[in-house]
């Protein structure tokens, strides 16, 4: 390990990239900060949202194969239910981890 710190050779930006708001679903409003093909190459994330939903709306059925999603939940409460019927609900503060 190097004796210098990070702060004291700092990592210049490349690139900044600024989310938009699109609407999905119904009642939900979702930036995707990452995802999209300004910043393709940004491994291991596929993608990074932050969302938002309006009662009583929420999101179309949508396929999670093949990948994991991890929900921070920063205020509020969301509940997340799939095809067979299995359903989790997480309030602020909550981390929701699922493998698919």
């Amino acid at each position: 390990m190097s004796s210098s710190s990070s702060f004291e050779n700092p990592r210049k930006v490349v690139k900044k990239v600024m989310s938009l708001s699109q609407a999905e679903g119904d009642g939900a409003t979702v930036r995707r900060s990452i995802g999209g093909h300004e910043v393709r190459n940004l491994d291991p994330f596929l993608l990074l949202d932050e969302f938002s939903v309006s009662k009583p709306g929420g999101f179309p059925d949508h396929p999670h194969r093949g990948f994991e999603t991890v929900t921070y939940m920063l205020h509020g409460a969301f509940t997340h239910q799939d095809f067979s019927g299995r359903k989790g609900t997480i309030r602020t503060g909550d981390v929701q981890w699922s493998s698919a």
